[in-house]
């Protein structure tokens, strides 16, 4: 997910991703250097955006979506991420997660991803699995919904994972995908302008779609778990794999094309035949990930590992 906030947050989190974060060989380390924020399959982390809540002693702040669906679960948190603070480490990660209080609509159903809304401090999109998009307002300790709206050219069988907004030239623009599903179906990517109206409903103009598949990993995989773009305007994609509750898991982050916006706001999606694996992981299913402007390519990924909860990381995976 891109997301442009206030130069001190930015760089703030910029530095602390440079001090810290995975390398290439603790990729596959034991624990890797990632942080649990939750041990069962409640606490999850299906969607992260950064928050311009800023840092202190090396913390960055982060609002994440969980996919639960029974009431009273919780839905939406703030987490703190200190890069370098790994599982292996032994810190209790609890005192590190604050539940947010959904208001302003019933609880949500499998929520799947969160974006921050550029030039909106306080503002994000949420995106639920069966396309319904959510404008919310997060105020202290309550994520307020503003109001709610569905995706464009919603198709049978879509299952939505990823959403993601860039700015250009004083203009908005969304990607999104459908999450695709092993050899038979492909991911499939949308992407068009994007505003809110007066009403506060996400309003999408003319949409542009391209198909893609992830060559890694490989099976029943999700071609597109989520998506970031960089301020160069390239997409990076995660993919990602589980043969079930309790794993094993597997994932890729991939650089997967371009998106563009003209200065008259006319969005351009292109796809790679065949995308850049960028990195693997063994071991963990990534369903979020943000890359970070002015952090030399970091971003911050996310997971959610059912039955073994949700862990947080960086990871140079979003070029320059």
């Amino acid at each position: 997910m891109f997301l442009r906030t206030t130069t001190t947050v930015l760089t703030a989190t910029a530095a602390l991703l440079s001090a810290g974060g995975l390398s290439a060989s603790a990729a596959h380390a034991p624990n890797g250097g990632w942080q649990k924020f939750g041990d069962d399959i409640k606490s999850g982390i299906s969607g992260l955006a950064l928050t311009g809540g800023g840092h202190e002693r090396g913390a960055a702040h982060a609002l994440v979506v969980r996919d639960n669906k029974k009431p009273g679960e919780n839905r939406v948190a703030r987490i703190t991420y200190r890069a370098g603070a790994g599982a292996d480490a032994g810190a209790d990660r609890s005192a590190d997660v604050e539940p947010l209080t959904w208001t302003g609509t019933s609880e949500p159903i499998d929520l799947e991803a969160i974006e921050a809304v550029p030039g909106s401090p306080g503002e994000y999109v949420a995106l639920a699995s069966r396309g319904l998009v959510y404008h919310l307002k997060v105020t202290g300790t309550d994520a307020q919904v503003l109001d709610t709206s569905p995706l464009p050219s919603i198709a049978e069988g879509d299952d939505y994972e990823s959403f993601a907004l860039t700015a250009r030239h004083g203009k908005l623009a969304a990607v999104w995908a459908d999450r695709g599903a092993g050899k038979k179906r492909p991911a499939t990517l949308h992407a068009a302008p994007f505003s809110f109206n007066k009403y506060g409903e996400a309003d999408f103009g003319p949409v542009t779609t391209s198909r893609f598949r992830a060559p890694y990993p490989t099976g029943e995989v999700r071609h597109a778990s989520d998506i970031s773009v960089t301020a160069s305007g390239r997409l990076m994609i995660s993919s990602a794999a589980d043969a079930g509750d309790d794993g094993p898991f597997s994932s890729a982050v991939l650089d997967a094309g371009k998106l563009s916006v003209s200065r008259s706001g006319k969005v351009r999606l292109s796809v790679d035949n065949s995308p850049d694996v960028v990195r693997k992981f063994k071991g963990f299913k990534i369903e979020a990930v943000e890359c970070v402007p002015g952090s030399g390519g970091k971003a911050l990924l996310g997971t959610d590992d059912e039955n073994l909860g949700g862990s947080v990381n960086s990871a140079s995976v979003c070029g320059k």
